[in-house]
């Protein structure tokens, strides 16, 4: 028996490192009209931004239910010494206490620990990923739970969106400041800090974005881990992790990965994103 993982599907952990690393995703849903998918089950990445680009009805999203959690946990429970959960930033979603009245409701012997990453997507999988390898080396609940914990203050999550319209239509910022950054015809930037979301820079162009992530990798090397991520725009996703080999460990290797539909909704297409854990 060993200490198994979940995380949920905000996190934007690819589906093959989660396979691989036994970590269970539980997934949020995504809403259009009166159609409720599961994010990642029943309605996948490229058919989610289809419908964002080309559909009349901007969707919304849920996080997973107690009882999604509660039933992730009883599942995991089956051949698990320990339960490690680990996920999106509080502050931005009710995920978190979820997570924590799922596990309190699950009824299951083993015990549970749930862990605010104060980060989103792969700043959360990057949490994640850390914890399940020192599980899959025998690592025992509590020292799998410190992994995912002091890797926390380290992760660190950076987007550049092409426009802010889908965080307005999102509820997540005004419709004025949407429109200023419209008027004004700059790339924005934003950050998670402190489990928050909160501006980073205001590029003119997206060359200039683009080159602000690869520097903000610069500045924090050497990078144990890292993700970059992308929403519709594959090709400059591979450039930029290309880009950022050299600010990063020994050894380390970026992961490309892509928005899911849970934050997808959000940041739009042609988002490019880096998520990194740094000392």
């Amino acid at each position: 028996m060993a200490v198994r993982v979940v995380v949920d599907s905000a996190s934007d952990m690819p589906r093959d490192i989660a396979g691989d690393l036994g970590v269970t995703i539980v997934p949020a849903s995504v809403i259009f009209g009166d159609q409720e998918f599961k994010d990642g089950v029943d309605l996948q990445t490229d058919e989610f931004f289809d419908r964002l680009l080309n559909g009349n009805i901007h969707p919304q999203t849920s996080q997973p239910s107690v009882g999604d959690f509660a039933g992730a946990y009883r599942s995991a429970a089956s051949d698990a010494d320990g339960i490690v959960s680990i996920h999106v930033s509080s502050k931005v979603s009710g995920t978190y206490n979820s997570a924590v009245q799922g596990s309190e409701q699950a009824g299951v012997d083993c015990p549970i620990e749930v862990i605010d990453s104060l980060s989103a997507s792969m700043g959360t999988g990057l949490v994640g990923v850390a914890a399940a390898r020192a599980a899959q080396a025998g690592a025992s609940l509590e020292e799998v739970a410190n992994v995912a914990r002091s890797a926390v203050p380290g992760a660190r999550c950076i987007a550049l969106l092409d426009t802010l319209e889908y965080l307005e239509k999102g509820g997540r910022i005004g419709k004025a400041r949407a429109m200023m950054g419209s008027l004004l015809r700059i790339k924005p930037m934003i950050a998670v800090v402190d489990g928050a979301v909160d501006s980073f820079a205001r590029e003119r162009t997206r060359r200039k974005g683009i080159e602000r992530l690869r520097r903000a990798a610069a500045d924090s090397a050497p990078v144990s881990a890292a993700a970059v991520m992308y929403s519709t725009e594959r090709g400059e996703a591979d450039r930029l992790a290309d880009s950022i080999r050299s600010s990063m460990a020994e050894g380390a290797e970026p992961i490309v990965a892509r928005f899911g539909p849970a934050l997808g909704t959000y940041v739009g297409p042609d988002a490019l994103g880096m998520c990194m854990m740094v000392p």
